[in-house]
């Protein structure tokens, strides 16, 4: 018995998962270089979430069709992936099989993926249907260039691979099984691939042959497939767990308080605070007022960025967006990860010290315009829409305080404003005196 077979299954099995850990280590260091932020408190609350939003996929289905099917492929991929349970015993041990033992479970076990992988496909076809023949709007934002309109198809076209390879795989083991072949008794049940057989060459050598390769091509397939996940914004399907657990529970619209900020107001209002004194805990670095970088985001932030699967809810009911100003939330979350790449980039180059020493002369500002910080109502319309929770104005309100407290780089409406506050005492630009004059007209 020759167990070359064995040997290359194991190495291909171990190269594939130590890439997919290497490239998990690197996006939990990338999501580590944001601020700290505690996210630990209503657990209960935390947990019901995850399971509503990410397992239930109740907010997919806000939007039927594209819900309805996003469930069937979300369902049948996982539900069909155990069978790589299987198939990795079978690869490491030269079994076949080796759950047939199951009898009749087993046989429903087999019939049901086969169901489900139909259905997979039937859905995957429907979603390129809906982005290359029908055009949706929202699939074609100017965001949309090359690479992220390629990454949606090329994940469609690696599911319509992958569930073709299982069908075929188990089309030609059926056909084996039905002439007595060596190593293939009669275990599973094929309600779909049994009319794929008829329709492959009925030769023995030439059945093992196309079982075979489909075999490995699936596995190898998988394997590909979970290290493209890295690379591509189909990331949320680990990430959207971790991220709907760790989403703001804070009413929608209601805003955080920069803790320096607080600091400095109650050391002015304090008549006692001497303002030359030394910090506490000595030399005290300057903390930073809102983000002009990624890593002046917290580390949820960068979760989000991460897990944002491009699918242009957020920007389809953005107010700023359909009136036409540069803004769409889904480029927020777009930019946001590529800064953070460029980011990784550098630090895998020179190291973490020396980029949070020097830098490597860019910002995130430089990628997000002011334009579009600027033309966001804050009407939590994205964090709303959003399926798996994503907080993509949290980011813009960080970038406006930087901008505004760091640099003075608000717009002129709004340093008329605050002018006006700081002189008369409203938004107005007339004295206190006159604010009751309307009542004499």
């Amino acid at each position: 018995m020759s167990y070359l077979p064995n040997i290359l299954f194991a190495v291909l099995l171990l190269a594939g998962i130590g890439f997919f850990v290497k490239n998990i280590k690197k996006l939990s260091r990338n999501i580590g270089l944001g601020k700290a932020v505690d996210r630990t408190d209503h657990k209960a609350e935390r947990w019901r979430n995850m399971t509503r939003i990410a397992l239930g996929q109740s907010k997919m289905v806000s939007r039927p069709v594209a819900g309805i099917l996003h469930v069937l492929v979300y369902v049948g991929f996982l539900i069909i992936n155990i069978e790589v349970l299987e198939i990795i015993i079978d690869g490491l041990l030269g079994t076949h099989r080796v759950f047939a033992f199951a009898g009749g479970f087993y046989n429903f076990l087999i019939g049901s993926f086969e169901i489900l992988a139909l259905l997979v496909l039937v859905a995957v076809i429907i979603f390129w249907i809906r982005r290359m023949i029908l055009k949706i709007p929202r699939f074609w934002n100017k965001e949309m260039t090359t690479w992220p309109k390629n990454d949606a198809l090329n994940i469609l076209y690696f599911e319509i691979v992958l569930m073709s390879l299982f069908l075929l795989m188990n089309a030609a083991d059926y056909g084996l099984q039905q002439m007595g072949a060596i190593h293939y008794a009669q275990a599973g049940s094929f309600p779909v691939s049994q009319y794929i057989t008829a329709l492959l060459p009925q030769n023995e050598i030439t059945l093992f042959y196309i079982e075979r390769g489909a075999w490995w091509l699936h596995i190898a397939g998988i394997l590909i497939f979970l290290n493209y996940l890295y690379y591509s914004k189909h990331l949320h399907i680990l990430l959207a767990f971790p991220n709907t657990f760790y989403a703001n529970l804070w009413p929608e619209g209601r805003l955080d308080n920069l803790e320096s900020v607080t600091k400095e107001v109650k050391l002015m209002m304090d008549p006692d605070a001497d303002p030359y004194a030394e910090p506490e805990g000595g030399e005290e670095v300057m903390e930073k007022f809102g983000a002009n970088d990624v890593v002046d985001l917290n580390w949820v932030q960068l979760m989000n960025a991460y897990t944002c699967t491009e699918c242009g809810r957020c920007t389809s009911v953005c107010p700023a967006n359909q009136t036409g100003k540069e803004l769409s939330p889904r480029g927020i979350m777009m930019k946001t990860r590529d800064r953070l790449e460029e980011v990784s980039s550098y630090i895998d180059d020179k190291g973490e010290a020396d980029f949070r020493e020097n830098g490597d002369g860019k910002t995130l500002l430089d990628t997000i315009a002011a334009e579009e910080i600027w033309a966001c109502t804050s009407c939590n319309a994205c964090v709303t829409e959003c399926p798996i929770g994503i907080d993509p104005l949290s980011i813009i309100i960080d970038l406006r305080r930087n901008l505004v407290m760091e640099n003075s780089a608000a717009p002129q409406e709004l340093n008329l404003m605050m002018t006006n506050i700081e002189n008369n005492g409203a938004p107005w630009q007339y004295n206190q005196m006159d604010r009751l004059n309307w009542k004499d007209e």
